[in-house]
Parts: structure tokens; C-alpha cells; sequence
């Protein structure tokens, strides 16, 4: 059988395929034409699908069904005609049924290449279109924006920084509870390794939370955990001082430890140079103690605490940063210094809080009465010098000095407090707060200095008898117990009350406190200001018993001070609102001779009263004392407030 077609079929064949093709385009085209004549306001900008025709995204649509094709058809089976895999693969995304073709990528007629940067997708346009359906919590679209990720992409414009789907990919993507996600714990690593590949190998091997993370361990801390997901901050620059809150999520006891130390305490309030846990353990090579490349292991350890302090010994590394001073099982030695301290403040609050309860209503009630003279004690005639000029200097010194150790210590002791942080911050930091209490230590060890200079000119040059015994000394003696004992049965209402000589058993009592505030809390404090040289003599437990001591010891002085001392002097009816006596040198006779009765009886005796007379205080001097002596009693009161204040929020 002859299979040739004639010339004239070959011809028509060819023509038929010639010509078909060209009929189906020009039926396109004029398809084409008759959607233009209505849909004219429709712009097709959209730089991947300009060569495609209408019908080629709309080919349901026809002459009878016109009027609802795109009812029956939606935008995601129109995109499913050419993208079947990435329909896949959002069918088994979080996505599925939530969001469409359009909601991420645009309008059809809009959508532009994802390498486009006009395109919605584009990773800079990405936190918009994410954002518009993920703003709650507000911080996962404020949190990028602001992030070290945010900053690189949307203001510097680093094409490699990190987008939306550079972490949660695109088509398939999971919730970070799956197992499956980028952003889950068992994948974390990985994906934040793609960029910080030096990091990943670092942390995946030497560091005891990434071994057992390659173990299969997706519990331990990864780089979410720490660096946050949404907004990550340079750690160097911004995130420092967060370092121990974040570490404590996991590590609880050894988190209050390090707030209780020093530097957890003025880490907490700002102190941008104090060890935080990255600075001992480091940042992603943390590893226990018992290992040899452990920055804490014993035989590294010298090089760590170096980074800060100079001059480190053996003795200084036996520090404990750690350490728990409520615990005897942690140093028995600290251990009881604490509890010695502990009693201590107790025991004296106690005894002075009952005794001057019992005090101020026996006073309210003379008062009342008509027994002590209260406000009307007269203020001109004659008055009796008391105090001379070096003492009253010598007071004042103590003021100034006692209360900038106050205001800048206490912040520090109660740093959790509501208004540490506002006291701080108006001192200018923990900086400037640490030097102003260094130059205040230095004025308290100089009145010390200068008193000790004093006594020892007066007793040993002057020869000068009774500063060790009898009515003028301060050291106590049997009669001081017999005034206390009488003025309990005096608050009591069962008998007179004592009649006072030139020291009172609780101006005694309150000149010892001093001293040995001033000897305990200045050696104590001498020793956390240069812990490596005394380390260098003393065994290192002694610097944590000196923080124990500084600490309790600072609130046994302060709370004494600013409630007892001041109701002793200030605030008993008797001498309320304020004794100006310690800063003029004078008081009355008349008021001299009811309060210090054996003394006036003495010195009329041996005729030195005559010699003692002075006249009263001018004007002038009445009125720097009141500015000053307010200013004083108003700033301790306030701390003392402030003091109950932080004790009950704990």
C-alpha cells in the first residue's frame, strides 16, 4: 500500500498545523478583547504572569457561568493550576485554611517574584504581611522590628538578614510546638546555625546544654531560650544586664545566690561592668566545674576572676560567688556570723523597740499631765555650755558622712525595693554611688582617726581624769543599770523617773553603737573594697562573712539610728521637733537643771557652773541649725520608711 499522501494533502496538513495553533491564539486573544471591554479598570502590574492570558488563571469562566466563576473557583485553585507543589506543601502547613495565595503574595494581578523586592514576600515587606495577621502579643512584630535582626533588614537593608520565613520557612511551615518547625527546640539550633555556623559548632560540642542537645535532649536550653525568638538583641550591647534572669529560669537556687552578692545586687540596679553569668561560666562554651575546660574548674579558675581582678591568689579563688549564708551546709563559718548577726539585730530592735514604746506613752502621758514640759521648755535666758566646738564639728562630720553612706548604700542592700532604683538613679548609677560611699568611708575613718587623737591628747598629753570612770565617762557603769531600771518602773507608772547626770544610759549606748558600727562596718566594708589584698593574708570565706557582716550590720546602724537615736534626741515630746543642743554647744539652764539634775548639783558643788554660763544661741545660728538639723532628720526618717517599706515587700 503506498502510505505518501498526494502533494495536495501534504499541503493541507501543513496548513492545518499552521493554522490551528494561530486560530487558538487569536480565539485567546479576542477572549482576551472581550474581557478588556468590561474589566477595562483591570491593570494586570504583575511582572510573572505578564505573558499569561485571562483565561490561562480564569479558564472556568464561560459565557453561561460568567456571572459566578470565581464563586466556584477561588484565588488558591486558580494558583494550585501551576503551583501544585507549593499547594502541597501548604496543605500540610499551620496555613491550611487559614490564609490564602492572596493574603501572603497579593492579588493576582499584582504579584510580583519573590527575588522582587516590590514583592509582598520580599523579606523586607514580610513583617507587614505576617504582622497583619500575627500582632498579638504586639512583641512579635515590635519585638523584630527592634531586634538586631529587625534593625539589619528593615533599616540597614542587609539582603542577609534574617526575615520571617528565613526562620519559619514559606510554604511549609509548623507551629513551634511541632517537632517539625524550624523554631522548635529539637531544629533551633539548626536554623539559627545556618547564619552563626562558628557559634552552632561551638556550642554543639563544647558546651554541656548543646552535647546534650545532640543526644536528643530537646528540653535543654537552646538558642530561643536564651536569645529570645522575636526580639534578639546584641548581647554585648543591650542584653547584658538580662543574662542572670535568664540563666535563673532553669537555674533557680543559684540565681538568688548570685542576687544576693554583690554583683547580682548592682547588676540588678544597672551596673554595666559587674559579673553576670556569661562573665564566669561564658556564653556558649558553659560547662560543669568538674570539667577540665571548664572556665570554672579549679585549675582555670584564676584566669577567669583575673578578666576583673588583679593580683588573685589561691586564697581569693576560695570565694565563694554563690554562696548561701541561711545554709550551714554551704560554710559553717559564714553561717554562724550570720546567725550572730542576725540575733544581733533582733536582740537590739527588740530591747530598744519595747523600751522606747514604753517611753514615748509614759511622755505623751506626763506631757498631758503637766509633768514633763513638752513644747514650752523656754528657748532665751540663761544657757549652759554642753558641747564644745571640736564635738560639735566632730557631730556634724558624723551626719554628713552617715547619711551618704545611707542614701548609697541601702539602694544596694535592698535592690529589689520599689524605690531603690529611683534613688539610684538619682545618685547617677551604681558608679557614682559606689564613689560617693568610698569618699564618705574615708570622712568616717577620719572622725574616728581625729576622736581617737582627741582622747588620747586629752588623756595622755592633758592628763586630763575621769574619761574612763565616773560621771564624765562614756564607758557604762553599775549606775547606768540602776537609771534603766528606774525609768522601767518609771514608764510603768510604779515609781519616779531616773534623775540624769552627764550621760544618759542610752547616749552611752548610742556612742558605743557608733564605735563599733564605725570599727565592724568599716573593716567589713575595707575588705569587700580590697578583697584580693586581704585575701592575700586571710582564707577567702572571710570575704563572703565580710558581706554578711557589712550588709546586717549597715541595717542594725541605719534602723538604730534613724528610729532610736532620733526619738532619743528629736522626737519624744520633750525635745520634739528637734534638740538643737548638739549643734549650738548651749541649752537652757532651766531645762538643764530638770534633765541633768546630779550634774547641775555637782557643778554647783565644785563652783564650775558660773563658768559654764553662756549666752543663748543668736538668731542667725538658730536658724543654720533648724535648715540643716530638718534637712537631716528629714532625709533619715525618710530612709527609715524606706527601710520598713523594702522589708515588707520582700
Amino acid at each position: 500500500m503506498n502510505n505518501k499522501l498526494p502533494a495536495s494533502g501534504r499541503w493541507s496538513l501543513l496548513t492545518l498545523s499552521i493554522l490551528v495553533p494561530l486560530l487558538a491564539t487569536s480565539s485567546a486573544d479576542a477572549r482576551e478583547l472581550e474581557c478588556g471591554r468590561c474589566h477595562e479598570d483591570v491593570v494586570v502590574d504583575s511582572p510573572v504572569h505578564q505573558d499569561q492570558t485571562c483565561v490561562a488563571c480564569h479558564s472556568n469562566v464561560t459565557e453561561r457561568r460568567h456571572r459566578d466563576a470565581l464563586t466556584h473557583l477561588g484565588s488558591d485553585a486558580i494558583c494550585v493550576q501551576c503551583h501544585r507543589l507549593a499547594d502541597k506543601n501548604v496543605t500540610r502547613s499551620v496555613h491550611h485554611g487559614a490564609a490564602s495565595c492572596s493574603d501572603c503574595h497579593g492579588p493576582g494581578h499584582g504579584i510580583h517574584s519573590t527575588t522582587d523586592k516590590n514583592s509582598e514576600v520580599a523579606p523586607v515587606n514580610q513583617i507587614a504581611v505576617c504582622g497583619s495577621c500575627h500582632d498579638d502579643p504586639p512583641e512579635l512584630v515590635e519585638g523584630f522590628v527592634g531586634s538586631v535582626h529587625g534593625r539589619g533588614l528593615l533599616r540597614s537593608g542587609l539582603a542577609s538578614a534574617p526575615s520571617c520565613s528565613a526562620c519559619h520557612g514559606n510554604h511549609r511551615m509548623f507551629a513551634i510546638s511541632d517537632g517539625r518547625a524550624p523554631t522548635s527546640n529539637e531544629h533551633a539550633p539548626e536554623m539559627c546555625g545556618r547564619c552563626h555556623v562558628g557559634v552552632l559548632d561551638t556550642w554543639s560540642v563544647e558546651s554541656a546544654h548543646g552535647v546534650a542537645w545532640k543526644a536528643g535532649n530537646s528540653e535543654v536550653p537552646v538558642c530561643t531560650t536564651c536569645h529570645s525568638s522575636h526580639n534578639i538583641q546584641d548581647p554585648v550591647t543591650t542584653k547584658r544586664l538580662d543574662f542572670p534572669d535568664q540563666c535563673g529560669d532553669c537555674h533557680g537556687d543559684q540565681y538568688t545566690s548570685y542576687r544576693g552578692s554583690f554583683h547580682g545586687k548592682s547588676t540588678n540596679l544597672g551596673f554595666w561592668t559587674a559579673a553576670t553569668c556569661s562573665d564566669c561560666h561564658t556564653t556558649h562554651k558553659v560547662l560543669p566545674a568538674d570539667d577540665p575546660r571548664s572556665s570554672i574548674h579549679p585549675e582555670n579558675l584564676g584566669e577567669t576572676c583575673g578578666n576583673c581582678h588583679e593580683n588573685i591568689t589561691a586564697s581569693f579563688l576560695q570565694f565563694d560567688p554563690h554562696n548561701d549564708p541561711s545554709d550551714p551546709n554551704d560554710n559553717a563559718y559564714v553561717y554562724y556570723v550570720h546567725t550572730f548577726m542576725l540575733w544581733l539585730l533582733l536582740g537590739v530592735f527588740l530591747f530598744f523597740g519595747v523600751h522606747d514604746l514604753l517611753w514615748l506613752q509614759r511622755s505623751w502621758v506626763g506631757a498631758i499631765r503637766g509633768e514633763v514640759r513638752g513644747f514650752k521648755r523656754p528657748l532665751t535666758g540663761p544657757y549652759i555650755r554642753r558641747f564644745s566646738g571640736v564635738f560639735i564639728a566632730m557631730h556634724i562630720v558624723i551626719i554628713i558622712t552617715f547619711l551618704s553612706l545611707a542614701l548609697t548604700g541601702l539602694p544596694l542592700k535592698f535592690d529589689t525595693a520599689p524605690w531603690a532604683q529611683t534613688l539610684m538613679n538619682l545618685l547617677g548609677g551604681v558608679d557614682s554611688a559606689r564613689v560617693i560611699h568610698r569618699i564618705a568611708a574615708v570622712g568616717t575613718f577620719g572622725y574616728l582617726a581625729g576622736h581617737l587623737i582627741h582622747l588620747f591628747i586629752r588623756a595622755i598629753v592633758k592628763q586630763e581624769g575621769g574619761l574612763f570612770w565616773g560621771p564624765h565617762s562614756m564607758v557604762p557603769q553599775w549606775q547606768d543599770l540602776k537609771d534603766m531600771a528606774a525609768n522601767v518602773r518609771y514608764f510603768l507608772y510604779l515609781g519616779p523617773p531616773a534623775e540624769g547626770d552627764r550621760w544618759a544610759y542610752w547616749e552611752k549606748f548610742d556612742y558605743f553603737a557608733v564605735f563599733w558600727g564605725v570599727m565592724i562596718i568599716g573593716l567589713s566594708g575595707l575588705m569587700l573594697w580590697l578583697p584580693t589584698f586581704f585575701a592575700s593574708f586571710l582564707p577567702g570565706w572571710t570575704i563572703n562573712a565580710a558581706q554578711v557582716v557589712h550588709s546586717e550590720e549597715a541595717l542594725l546602724a541605719t534602723g538604730f539610728i534613724f528610729v532610736f537615736h532620733f526619738f532619743h534626741t528629736d522626737l519624744r515630746p520633750e525635745s520634739f521637733p528637734l534638740d538643737p543642743v548638739v549643734f549650738t554647744g548651749r541649752m537652757p539652764l532651766e531645762r538643764f537643771k530638770e534633765e541633768r539634775p546630779r550634774e547641775y548639783q555637782r557643778m554647783v558643788a565644785n563652783g564650775t557652773l558660773e563658768d559654764a554660763i553662756c549666752p543663748a544661741p543668736t538668731k542667725e545660728e538658730m536658724g543654720w541649725v533648724y535648715v540643716f538639723g530638718f534637712t537631716a532628720l528629714s532625709i533619715g526618717l525618710t530612709l527609715a520608711v524606706a527601710i520598713f517599706w523594702a522589708l515588707l515587700s520582700r
